[in-house]
């Protein structure tokens, strides 16, 4: 299978403040979640998901997002974005001040319903409101979540194809507008060579202007940056990541956390892939974020010297 060259530049989400604080059962103080989040600005991330617009009844973790978007409401060059399940958490992010909304729908039924009770034709009814509402939005865009790319905890493997059904079906309900396609390993069970197959044959049929690719992976197999580095060298431009390699699906029995941004990072500055983000910076934001309660971390390059990390 032939490697495409990769590009000079790749954005990196940061996601523990969303994917990886969501794991932790016991609520954290909205200050140490602050704390956090600045050490990450500080070690140069640019993107991050800050938090999810849910009921706090399902995700209690999520209850003070707001606060969190309010916190960092004067830092211009952020881009920060937020889950949303339903019209109502799109509503709350954008008069919170949010621009960049993301939705998940799964590929497979059965993990769409644990995930969000609910079929996956009644995500895309869903999906179709909030591409309504944020038509009516200055500067306002969409990222969409394919969780269960890969593999489902309930269903197994899951072919392109499968994904590709449910991309054409969302792609038909969101017109003009941009989207990011981000292609998730939900369960960590991918292999470098089903993403690259994935990515190869999705953009292949869906490539355009108005289109952007993204990989989110986790590190449950211990393939998350190999699979990351197949990604962009197939089409995408947009990789998620956790610092110390926080977080694990609630609804994806046996996965484990996100890949750990620092081991991406440091993966790509061995390619002279430009990420922005400071890696000894970056790597005392993981040791704050590994020190917080009731977290499951899952870093490599914590586990080094740091004389030898550089």
């Amino acid at each position: 299978m032939n490697l495409l060259s990769p590009p000079a530049q790749v954005d990196i989400v940061e996601v523990a403040p969303r994917d990886g604080f969501q794991s932790i059962r016991e609520p954290l103080p909205t200050e140490d979640k602050i704390r956090c989040i600045q050490l990450l600005i500080d070690a140069g991330v640019t993107r991050m998901e800050i938090g999810s617009f849910v009921s706090p009844r399902a995700i209690p973790q999520m209850a003070d997002t707001g606060e969190l978007v309010a916190a960092f409401a004067d830092r211009s060059a952020m881009r920060f974005s937020a889950l949303v399940p339903n019209l109502r958490g799109a509503e709350l992010a954008l008069a919170s001040g949010i621009r960049e909304l993301v939705f998940v729908v799964s590929v497979s039924e059965s993990h769409n319903q644990g995930n969000v009770r609910r079929s996956v034709a009644q995500s895309l009814e869903e999906l179709a409101r909030l591409v309504a509402l944020i038509e009516q939005e200055d500067n306002a865009c969409l990222r969409l979540d394919l969780g269960t790319s890969f593999d489902c905890p309930y269903e197994g493997t899951i072919a392109w194809h499968q994904v590709d059904d449910v991309l054409s079906r969302a792609r038909d309900l969101c017109g003009e507008l941009h989207l990011e396609v981000a292609l998730c390993d939900t369960t960590g069970r991918a292999t470098p060579y089903q993403v690259a197959e994935h990515f190869r044959q999705l953009v292949a049929r869906h490539q355009g202007p108005r289109l952007s690719w993204a990989f989110h992976g986790h590190d449950t197999y211990g393939m998350g940056v190999a699979n990351a580095l197949f990604a962009i060298h197939h089409g995408a431009t947009t990789v998620d990541a956790a610092c110390a390699g926080l977080g694990g699906c609630p609804f994806a029995p046996g996965a484990t956390g996100n890949t750990a941004t620092e081991d991406l990072v440091y993966a790509f500055n061995g390619g002279q892939v430009y990420s922005g983000i400071n890696l000894p910076r970056l790597l005392a934001a993981a040791d704050a974020i590994a020190a917080l309660p009731g977290g499951q971390t899952a870093s490599h390059l914590r586990q080094v010297p740091r004389d030898r990390v550089t």
